[in-house]
C-alpha cells in the first residue's frame, strides 16, 4: 500500500521539538499541508518562543512542502482557537489533529506542589480538549478526521515521581473512549499513541549509550498509521525502539451475588473466581458493563420466581 496525505491538512502540537517535529516533518513528506504548533517553552512549560516552529516550517518548505507556524499555548482555548482559524482561512478544512504537546514536572507526590500538578493536567489534558474541541466542529461539518491523543505508559501503568504526568496520560484514554462513541457516524477516528523516545522530556531519564535506539522516528511510523484513511479506530499503539504493540482495557466476566450473599466477606472469599480471565471480554462502552450485570440480576430474579 502506497502511504499518501496528499490534499490534507495536518495540525501537530510541540512540533517544534523531538516527537512533534518528527511527526512535523513525516507528515509533510507524505504529502499533507502542516500547521506546527510550538508554544516554544522550557520541558517544564516555563518560556516562550517560536523559533522552533519556525525552524521547522523552513525545514518541511525545503523539502518542497506546505506548512505555517502557530505559538498558541494549548492550555488557551482562545490561542487554539486562533490557530484552527487560520489553518481554516488558509486551507479549508483541518483533517489530522496530533494532540503531541507536553511538559514535565516530575516530584513525588508527598512532594509535589498542587500548582505544578495542575499545570501538567492543563497543558496535557485540558491542551487536548482544547485542541480537539477547536477542530471536532470542522471534523464534522467534513464528515472526516483522524485524532491522535499522546498517552504514556506513565499513565496505564504508573512510573514513580509522575502522578501528575501519569494522571493527565490516563485521562486522555478516557477522552478518547467517548470522542470514539460520539464521532464515529462524523467520520472521525480517534486513536492514540504511547511513544517511547529519546526528547527533551526524557533525555535525562534514559541512559546515553541507549537513547539513540529511542528515536523519534520509529514512534513517527505509528503516529502516522493512526492518520491515515484507514486508520483504526479507539487503538492504543504503544511504539519505542523499532517495537510495535497495542494496549486494551479488559472486564472479565466476574460473579454474581444474591442480596444475601452481598457481603465484604463473600467478596473476599470468591476473589479467585472475579479475577477469572477465562471469559474476559472487551467493552465498547460504559453501558455494556451496567447491562452486564443487570442481566446477571434479572437472570437470577427469574430464577428466583
Amino acid at each position: 500500500m502506497k502511504f499518501d496525505l496528499s490534499g490534507q491538512v495536518a495540525i501537530v502540537t510541540g512540533a517544534g521539538n523531538g516527537l512533534g517535529r518528527s511527526h512535523a516533518l513525516a507528515l509533510a513528506k507524505y504529502g499533507a499541508k502542516v500547521v506546527v504548533n510550538d508554544l516554544g517553552g522550557a520541558r517544564d512549560g516555563s518560556g516562550a518562543s517560536s523559533e522552533a516552529a519556525r525552524e521547522v516550517v523552513r525545514d518541511i518548505e525545503e523539502q518542497g512542502g506546505e506548512a505555517i507556524a502557530h505559538g498558541a499555548n494549548v492550555a488557551n482555548f482562545d490561542e487554539v482557537n486562533d490557530m484552527v482559524n487560520q489553518t481554516l482561512d488558509k486551507w479549508g478544512r483541518v483533517d489530522i489533529l496530533i494532540n503531541n504537546a507536553g511538559i514535565l514536572r516530575d516530584k513525588t507526590f508527598a512532594k509535589m506542589d498542587l500548582d505544578d500538578f495542575r499545570l501538567v493536567m492543563d497543558v496535557h489534558l485540558m491542551g487536548t480538549v482544547n485542541c480537539t474541541k477547536a477542530v471536532w466542529g470542522t471534523m464534522c461539518e467534513q464528515k472526516y478526521g483522524r485524532i491522535v491523543m499522546t498517552t504514556s505508559s506513565s499513565g496505564m501503568y504508573g512510573n514513580f515521581g509522575q502522578s501528575n504526568y501519569g494522571a493527565a496520560k490516563m485521562a486522555v484514554i478516557g477522552l478518547m473512549n467517548t470522542l470514539v462513541l460520539e464521532g464515529e457516524s462524523k467520520g472521525i477516528r480517534v486513536n492514540a499513541l504511547a511513544p517511547s523516545a529519546t526528547t527533551r522530556m526524557t533525555e535525562e531519564l534514559i541512559p546515553a549509550e541507549v537513547s539513540a535506539l529511542l528515536s523519534p522516528e520509529s514512534v513517527t511510523a505509528g503516529a502516522l498509521t493512526l492518520c491515515h484513511k484507514d486508520a483504526p479506530n479507539r487503538y492504543i499503539l504503544c511504539a519505542g525502539a523499532g517495537s510495535y504493540a497495542s494496549t486494551r482495557l479488559f472486564e472479565t466476566e466476574g460473579i454474581f451475588l444474591a442480596e444475601e450473599e452481598q457481603t465484604p466477606e463473600m467478596v473476599i472469599e470468591r476473589m479467585n473466581e472475579i479475577n477469572d480471565i477465562k471469559q474476559q471480554s472487551e467493552l465498547q462502552t460504559g453501558g455494556q458493563q451496567t447491562e452486564k450485570f443487570l442481566t446477571n440480576a434479572i437472570e437470577h430474579l427469574e430464577i428466583q420466581g
